[in-house]
């Protein structure tokens, strides 16, 4: 009786486990086909839609797998843009000069970062689980083809007319601001150029020049125009090193014989009533960028320093570090607003 019982007992476990046990292998070997076709055999999904360019992504919530498909579509086009984002930033604010628009640039920004593609849709999505979401992006080659043969050919008419000079308006601040423009288009023009060619017409990417190629031109036009710096009142060339520091890193040279720009700086420092032991030494910095040709103030810059010590020297020490600091910090933003408004 006993051992009935046991038996009875016994057999149903045995029974429960080896059912749960069927359960888990029947569903762990047919894991992979759960799903529509476009997440468990993408191949042969495209395939079915040559007019398409289709993408998968994966997320915890609905959100990020669509967010992600959107990425993966981006990584399909194998999209690049390496425009300096310095002087993308500093253009965003021409919108409407030399008839460019910047939300081309910043587009083509949102593709380098893999964020979005115009056209494209999500299409489908589906939920493995609570905590597992595919989302299927989708975008017509038609449509893609339509958009960004369209933007490219905008931004080489855009290129076109701000490279048209004549050698005097080239080698200028506003040559190089205009050229600086046309290598920032000229770079979106290759993400745009990518996509087509992925969508079908890669005769748009054909020829086309890249940024790198106008800042060569820049750096051409940066040569015959170099920057001449006088600083009266410096201590061991500090100041003039900041500055030449600043218009180095906009591409800038200085010096030269007969530099058509000048940049004249006065630097006077005086002591200041101390407070107790503490010495205080004021420092006024003036500095104006002229045409020599014109004879015009482009860029006016200048600010007042106050820095304490306990002695004098150190005190005006503190305010040429204080001053090489703001230099670094405020000039090329400065001189780099003044270019790209040359090209409104």
């Amino acid at each position: 009786m006993f051992l009935a019982k046991s038996r009875r007992g016994v057999l149903p476990v045995l029974f429960t486990l080896t059912f749960v046990a069927a359960v888990s292998c029947a569903t762990g070997g047919a894991s992979a086909q759960v799903g529509p076709e476009w997440v468990t055999s993408l191949p042969s999904y495209r395939a079915g839609r040559p007019m398409h360019i289709v993408a998968v992504g994966h997320g915890s919530t609905r959100q990020a797998a669509e967010a992600d498909a959107l990425r993966q579509l981006v990584v399909t086009f194998g999209a690049d843009i390496q425009s300096d984002q310095r002087t993308v930033e500093t253009f965003r604010g021409v919108e409407g000069g030399a008839g460019i628009h910047h939300a081309a640039i910043d587009n083509a920004i949102r593709i380098a970062a893999g964020m979005h593609i115009i056209g494209a849709e999500i299409g489908d999505a589906w939920a493995q689980n609570a905590n597992s979401h595919y989302a299927l992006a989708v975008l017509e080659r038609a449509t893609a083809i339509r958009i960004y043969s369209e933007m490219l050919r905008a931004n080489l008419a855009v290129i076109d007319n701000l490279t048209d000079m004549t050698p005097d308006q080239r080698n200028s601040f506003s040559g190089f601001a205009r050229y600086q423009l046309a290598a920032v288009l000229a770079d979106v023009n290759i993400s745009h150029g990518s996509v087509l060619s992925v969508a079908g017409a890669p005769h748009y990417a054909q020829g086309l020049r890249r940024g790198d190629d106008f800042r060569r031109d820049m750096q051409e036009i940066a040569a015959a125009i170099p920057v001449g710096i006088t600083v009266n009142g410096d201590r061991a060339g500090r100041i003039q090193t900041a500055f030449a520091r600043a218009l180095s890193e906009l591409g800038f040279r200085t010096g030269g014989a007969t530099p058509r720009y000048q940049l004249n700086v006065s630097v006077s420092l005086l002591p200041a009533e101390p407070s107790g032991a503490i010495s205080f030494a004021l420092m006024e910095l003036n500095a104006n960028l002229v045409d020599g040709v014109t004879g015009a103030v482009l860029v006016p810059y200048g600010f007042n320093i106050r820095e304490g010590h306990n002695s004098l020297p150190q005190a005006e020490t503190r305010a040429f570090v204080n001053a090489e600091q703001r230099i670094g910090r405020e000039y090329g933003p400065l001189l780099s607003n003044y270019l790209a408004a040359l090209v409104r």
